[in-house]
């Protein structure tokens, strides 16, 4: 599996395509998981794993992982089902998510499949481990559900969405909050969602969140339909890279494309790692980039975005 991986850097291609490739997986039972093979580093067989005193209860131990100890977080244990045992064949996904590197423990490891984000579609609601889920897909008529691994970190780790002082311009967010200034967000997790607003609230701005790329460019332009000023009703977008139905990438490249909507201002916002992602962003022509989750350097760019809006 690991040299299976090693090219994934050569799979970039399919960014921008609204295509993706998904690893897929299970949890000690026959139902398959899945998460994006951009975020996947390595996949390795169960090492020996040390024990951590006082650490989280689905982070069951650390190991080490090329030259740094990392925490193996039991994934089945993580979304609310029972935790792996050893009759499982346990294997470790070593992910890159908002700048950590962590490995989650999972059963056996299956294949990796390449799909289109249109088949890829929103979790039902109040189902069984909808909470847990960004989307749904099917591979061979089997249900494939796709893990909301940001929800999972967060839930094991606490995470700082606050701007500091020294970042936080108090004045420009009195100015954003008189004025009544929105951005919209293109976020397939709920849990990246309320990071961001918790963040963009300490800067006076309202957030609009829609869960994939389609509905934020279907909102756009029924927006232009109405006759709309798009700078009228939000003074930037925030997109995620991998979303349901139409990914960040095509859905930039979508709005470069129209008359009324090219000048929007557009900031990609992805846990996604990877040399791939600031030439990608570069190529479908995203006004900045940025890794999750730090609020001050989302924050920075915010405010820079701001200042040029007061000032036009």
């Amino acid at each position: 599996m690991t040299s299976f991986l090693s090219n994934v850097d050569q799979r970039t291609q399919l960014v921008g395509e609204n295509r993706l490739e998904l690893l897929l997986f299970r949890l000690g039972g026959p139902q398959l998981f899945a998460i994006n093979v951009f975020k996947v580093q390595e996949v390795i067989k169960m090492p020996r794993l040390r024990q951590v005193p006082h650490s989280h209860a689905q982070v069951v131990r650390v190991t080490h992982w090329r030259e740094q100890t990392i925490p193996v977080v039991d994934l089945s244990h993580a979304i609310g089902t029972r935790p792996l045992g050893a009759e499982v064949e346990r294997n470790l996904i070593v992910a890159e998510y908002n700048r950590t590197v962590q490995a989650f423990m999972t059963g056996p490891v299956d294949r990796i499949v390449n799909l289109n984000w249109e088949e890829v579609l929103p979790p039902p609601k109040g189902a069984g481990r909808a909470h847990y889920l960004t989307a749904i897909t099917r591979v061979e008529d089997r249900l494939v559900e796709i893990l909301d691994v940001e929800r999972v970190l967060a839930e094991t780790a606490s995470l700082n969405t606050s701007v500091s002082d020294q970042t936080l311009d108090k004045t420009l967010a009195q100015q954003a909050r008189e004025r009544g200034l929105k951005v919209l967000l293109a976020e397939d997790s709920a849990t990246a969602a309320n990071q961001v607003r918790e963040t963009l609230n300490d800067l006076g701005l309202e957030l609009m969140v829609v869960q994939d790329g389609l509905k934020a460019l279907n909102l756009l332009q029924e927006w232009v339909a109405q006759g709309k000023t798009v700078d009228d009703e939000i003074v930037m977008m925030i997109t995620d890279a991998e979303m349901p139905e139409m990914d960040g990438y095509r859905l930039t490249s979508e709005i470069r494309q129209h008359p009324s909507l090219r000048s929007l201002h557009i900031v990609m916002h992805t846990s996604l790692s990877g040399r791939f992602n600031e030439a990608m962003v570069e190529k479908v022509g995203c006004d900045a980039f940025l890794s999750k989750f730090a609020p001050d350097e989302l924050a920075a760019v915010v405010q820079a975005r701001l200042r040029a809006y007061f000032a036009s």
